[in-house]
């Protein structure tokens, strides 16, 4: 067969891991790579934690798995949960941050045909958003890499430029039922929105009855130094997609809303075989047992401000490569001068991972428990690898 196993879909690096420790992983044949991806924002809690391993471990030797047509004690805790540390009134879960963008996408447009508004389905999105691979989430962005191939497209997104208010509210019409957006941008190259926008998109919500929807898959669940980053703006969202770090490294996701936001969503029109299973609700609770109080957000905060001046410190050094630092919290992009992702696959055979992101910028995103020797670590190796990196040619 010419077709390897696993669909070749990935560009597969060399990276192999078979163990995590800590803030490290370890290849199959015991290579050491010091881990600041956290598998693109997901490992918050590193690898191997002992709080939410036992967690699991426990969960899974008492339930794993019930259908949804049964009674979730264990949903129910820990949607309750949720709803006392954010804005929402109820939650639905999933078991990734695509399916929990999907059910936000169908919580807006379901609030305004519940209404008696069926023609308000359609949301403005944002260039360079990175929203999932589902043919709904593609159907959002303006991405040539993710919509290729795939028309036709799903109707009801217009896509404007991100960060620019003006553009947003001049796309608005009769058939708008709001904005989907990443307050900050992840894949999209660490990209924080202004808090004039953000304000100015919830105006317009609050004006026209409209949906403001945030994408926090990447930069929620203390990533930023904020429990969910609409904390930093100041600003309230109607619904709201989480995934990545709120199982720590389970499959898990949660589409949050307000009472008002979700009164389309009535028996029948949303489900999930897997969603909410009692494994997953055990890892979530973990994960918010370490990190939904001050002192921890406090840590992550400080440890995002340690590492950006220790990065701004180091960057002159090497100015023939790196231009600036941006983000929040421990979600920091090195913008480059030259090609981010040959970079990063540089970095790996030093035994350093990162993210390439778009706008030619190198994604810093390490477990949230990180202490100043795993930060000094890092920009020493980093420091060394760019003294030594040969910049590839232009073709």
């Amino acid at each position: 067969m010419a077709i390897t196993p696993l669909m070749p879909v990935y560009p597969r690096s060399p990276v192999r891991p078979v163990r995590g420790d800590g803030v490290y992983l370890y290849g199959e044949n015991g290579e050491k790579y010091l881990d600041f991806a956290a598998g693109i924002a997901v490992n918050l809690l590193g690898h191997g934690h002992p709080h939410l391993t036992k967690a699991i471990q426990d969960q899974a030797a008492t339930l794993m798995h019930v259908s949804n047509l049964y009674g979730s004690p264990q949903g129910e805790a820990f949607a309750k949960r949720l709803i006392d540390h954010t804005f929402a009134d109820t939650v639905f879960f999933t078991n990734s941050g695509v399916e929990a963008v999907e059910c936000a996408i169908k919580t807006a447009r379901r609030y305004h045909h519940a209404k008696g508004n069926p023609h308000k389905h359609n949301l403005i999105t944002f260039s360079n958003a990175f929203h999932g691979r589902t043919m709904a989430t593609i159907s959002a962005t303006d991405q040539p890499k993710m919509i290729d191939g795939f028309a036709p497209l799903l109707p009801g997104f217009t896509v404007v430029p991100f960060d620019d208010l003006d553009a947003a509210l001049a796309a608005m019409d009769e058939n708008t039922a709001g904005f989907l957006l990443e307050p900050i941008q992840g894949e999209g190259g660490i990209r924080p929105a202004g808090k004039e926008f953000i304000h100015g998109l919830r105006k317009a919500c609050d004006d026209n009855d409209l949906m403001l929807v945030f994408d926090e898959v990447q930069c929620g669940v203390a990533r930023t130094g904020y429990l969910y980053a609409y904390e930093y703006y100041g600003v309230t969202p109607d619904i709201m997609s989480s995934a990545k770090g709120i199982g720590g490294g389970f499959p898990l996701g949660a589409c949050l809303a307000t009472e008002k936001a979700a009164s389309g969503m009535v028996i029948g029109t949303h489900g999930s075989t897997y969603g909410g299973n009692p494994l997953a609700m055990a890892a979530g609770q973990a994960v918010f047992d370490v990190v939904a109080n001050d002192e921890f957000l406090a840590h992550v905060r400080t440890m995002g401000e340690r590492l950006r001046s220790a990065l701004e410190q180091m960057l002159p050094n090497h100015d023939h490569l790196f231009d600036s630092v941006r983000g929040l919290g421990l979600m920091l992009g090195i913008k480059m001068k030259t090609d981010s992702r040959a970079f990063v696959t540089y970095l790996r055979t030093r035994g350093i991972l990162t993210v390439a992101a778009g706008d030619n910028v190198v994604r810093v995103l390490p477990p949230l428990n990180i202490d100043e020797s795993d930060i000094a670590e890092f920009v020493e190796g980093l420091s060394a690898a760019a003294a030594e990196y040969d910049v590839p040619e232009a073709a």
